[in-house]
């Protein structure tokens, strides 16, 4: 279930508790005009890409996550979610959002 933007605060947006993302699993979150798949890894760390893969479209919040990949539900494209760059040897590219956690609030920066 897509979970809405509590607060807008120029470009860092709250988009929940750190609780409301559970480890492995990607969700998605609707910010402005940007569909995000936001990621809570296996090393705590969190990443944040463009909720759409570039070849078909597939949401990448539904895909699997291993180490700091997903791959996409639709036709297993591999991507990175540091950099956002598809795995060779497919090519293409999808937006990425700094992720911040402070308090225990999630925060992403929308340029």
């Amino acid at each position: 279930m897509p979970v809405q933007a509590s607060k807008v605060n120029t470009s860092k947006v709250n988009i929940g508790r750190i609780e409301d993302f559970p480890q492995q699993s990607g969700k998605t979150v609707e910010v402005l005009k940007w569909s995000i798949a936001v990621f809570h890894l296996s090393n705590g760390s969190m990443q944040a890409v463009e909720n759409k893969c570039p070849h078909k479209g597939g949401p990448l919040a539904e895909g699997i996550i291993c180490g700091d990949h997903v791959y996409c539900p639709l036709h297993d494209w591999k991507i990175s979610t540091k950099d956002g760059k598809v795995q060779e040897p497919d090519t293409g590219c999808v937006q990425t959002f700094p992720v911040d956690v402070e308090d225990g609030y999630v925060y992403l920066t929308i340029e």
